[in-house]
C-alpha cells in the first residue's frame, strides 16, 4: 500500500472506533480528525463529505467482519462445524468495545433513504446469504436433510445471534452465550435426518 492508503487505513479504523460508540450519524470530520490527532483539512482531503466518510467507515467496517468473522470459520472443515465457527466468531464481534456498528448503522438508517440506507441493507442481506451458502455446505456434506431450507437456516441462526446480542450486551445475562448455543445446537439437530 502506498503511504496515501494507509494513512487513509488507519484514520478509517479510527473511524471504526469511534462509530462503534457514536453511531454513524455522530462521526464527523472534526471529530474524526481530533481522534486521530489531523487537521480537519488532512481528514477531509481524504474523505471530501461526511457521508463520504460514513460510507468508507461502512465499508472499512465490513472489510473487519470478514476477516474477524467469515475468513477464520472459512478455514474449518465444510458444514456445520463451519457454520459453529461463523457463530462463534460473530459471538466475539458483538462483545468488542462500543457495540456492533452493524446493528447500529441498521438502527440508525432503516427508515431513511439513500446511499447510508442502501449499503446498510445491501450489507444485512450478504451476510444472510452468507450465512445461507455455509448451511447449504452442510446440506451437500450430507449434515443436514436435503430439503432443508438453507434461507430459514440462515434467518434463524441470525436471529440466535441478534438475541445473544441484546441478552447479553442490553440484558447483561451471565447466561446468555449458553442460551444462544442451546438455541444454536437444537437448530442444527431440527435440520437432521
Amino acid at each position: 500500500m502506498r503511504k496515501g492508503e494507509l494513512t487513509r487505513q488507519a484514520i478509517l479504523d479510527v473511524a471504526v472506533r469511534m462509530a462503534r460508540y457514536s453511531g454513524l450519524s455522530g462521526l464527523t470530520i472534526g471529530s474524526l480528525a481530533a481522534a486521530a490527532d489531523m487537521s480537519k483539512s488532512g481528514v477531509y482531503a481524504h474523505f471530501k463529505s461526511k457521508e463520504a466518510l460514513q460510507l468508507a467507515c461502512m465499508a472499512r467496517n465490513s472489510e473487519q467482519f470478514s476477516e474477524e468473522v467469515f475468513r477464520p470459520a472459512l478455514a474449518k472443515p465444510r458444514g456445520t462445524t463451519r457454520l459453529q465457527a461463523v457463530v462463534e466468531h460473530w459471538m466475539a464481534w458483538y462483545a468488542r468495545p462500543g457495540g456492533c456498528l452493524f446493528l447500529a448503522a441498521a438502527a440508525e438508517f432503516d427508515d431513511l433513504p439513500g446511499p447510508l440506507h442502501d449499503r446498510m441493507v445491501a450489507e444485512q442481506r450478504l451476510m444472510l446469504d452468507s450465512l445461507a451458502r455455509i448451511a447449504s455446505t452442510a446440506v451437500a456434506e450430507g449434515e443436514l436433510a436435503e430439503d432443508t431450507d438453507v434461507f430459514q437456516v440462515a434467518q434463524e441462526v441470525f436471529g440466535i445471534l441478534l438475541s445473544y446480542n441484546w441478552m447479553s450486551r442490553i440484558l447483561s445475562y451471565p447466561d446468555a452465550a449458553d442460551r444462544a448455543w442451546a438455541a444454536f445446537h437444537r437448530l442444527i439437530d431440527s435440520h437432521r435426518f
